[in-house]
């Protein structure tokens, strides 16, 4: 099953070469053309990691544990203390 985050995968190659050559054939210095390819490749990366971010599904999670601390009833410390 394809899901979002494959798509990014096979978007970002695709954004940084297609829309380089794609500028640098409509007359766009190679130069010039680069970084507007690599900001399209960014912007992905950047919606895919902190818009729309990979979460853990509680449900899912082994143990009912999230990821964010220790699990209820366990006996590690709290975060900050001694």
């Amino acid at each position: 099953m394809t899901g979002y985050y494959d798509y990014v995968l096979g978007l970002i190659p695709a954004a940084l070469i297609g829309i380089t050559a794609f500028l640098n054939l409509v007359g766009l210095s190679l130069t010039a053309a680069l970084p507007v390819g690599a900001g399209i490749a960014l912007a992905l990366m950047v919606h895919a990691m902190f818009i729309k971010g990979p979460v853990i599904d509680p449900a899912d999670a082994p143990n009912g544990t999230t990821g964010d601390g220790p699990s209820p009833g366990s006996s590690a410390p709290a975060h900050g203390s001694d």
